[in-house]
């Protein structure tokens, strides 16, 4: 499996990239492939993040991988959360079984050795969607269920971005050494996310867009709030977003998310927002 690697972008950087450019730094369009696993390496933060899909053969984050990125294996000085937007699936880690049902998150500590992955019907594989952050203690490994996470609904019909927000991975559900992932869906009709926008020094973010069909796609909103761009995404594709740029987006139909953040806050309202006003 290649590993892709992404440096970290200056703001002064950013503002003098043309479409291809803002594509080649901050997209990743390929995350599932069925059979194997993608891996992609921003120096943001470190976060890795990628997909997994699992048929016949099980797919693991074993010690080739922690090869790549200098250590002994993978989880040696990492943490990981998955979330499965596929058919159900399990997860060995170390010798202890986790089923993972669609729309199931899994928290996996560091240290954790042997990781495997697999789907229970290979033609109708799980899909692991996964974020990795650099850790520095061990943290119980656990399933999390919707019902278990923390369910938040935001927006009106009338600002066209009614939505729900679901926090798998957080601080008021478990304890981790950095790393926060959720789900954001929104309501048919509406198309905007986090409108108006915000930045958050504290931390980094990665968005991950699906539920779109092929003609639909998504407006990422991107750049220093006085100076916005955007990247055009569609479905199951992934954008880095570094800590000075808004992350917000407009949609050509209803579609969802998951947001992966990780920093040095995992207070998830600790936002520097912006009126639409200051926004250029």
């Amino acid at each position: 499996m290649a590993m892709q690697v992404r440096q970290s972008i200056h703001s002064e950087h950013a503002k003098r990239l043309d479409t291809e450019g803002l594509r080649e730094e901050f997209l990743v369009e390929s995350i599932f492939a069925r059979g194997t696993m993608t891996m992609t390496y921003s120096h943001i933060d470190r976060i890795i993040f990628g997909g997994a899909v699992p048929l016949d053969t099980p797919l693991q984050f074993g010690d080739e991988l922690g090869e790549k990125i200098g250590v002994s294996f993978f989880l040696e000085r990492r943490e990981l959360g998955l979330i499965n937007l596929g058919g159900a699936g399990e997860v060995d880690v170390d010798g202890s079984t986790y089923k993972i049902e669609n729309e199931q998150a899994l928290y996996v500590g560091m240290g954790s050795r042997n990781v495997q992955l697999r789907s229970l019907n290979p033609s109708n594989p799980a899909k692991f969607y996964y974020n990795s952050a650099p850790a520095h203690c061990a943290y119980p490994t656990r399933v999390i269920t919707k019902e278990q996470a923390e369910l938040v609904s935001l927006g009106s019909k009338e600002t066209c971005n009614e939505r729900t927000v679901c926090k798998y991975i957080v601080p008021d559900v478990l304890p981790t050494c950095q790393l926060t992932m959720g789900m954001t869906r929104l309501a048919q009709g509406s198309v905007w996310n986090t409108m108006p926008a915000h930045t958050h020094d504290r931390r980094m973010e990665v968005y991950f867009y699906f539920d779109m069909e092929e003609e639909q796609a998504v407006f990422h909103m991107m750049g220093e709030p006085t100076q916005t761009r955007h990247i055009l995404v569609h479905n199951e594709q992934a954008v880095i977003s570094p800590s000075w740029s808004i992350h917000s987006g407009c949609g050509t139909k209803a579609y969802t998310f998951i947001w992966g953040m990780v920093g040095e806050n995992q207070v998830f309202p600790d936002m520097d927002h912006l009126k639409i006003s200051e926004l250029r």
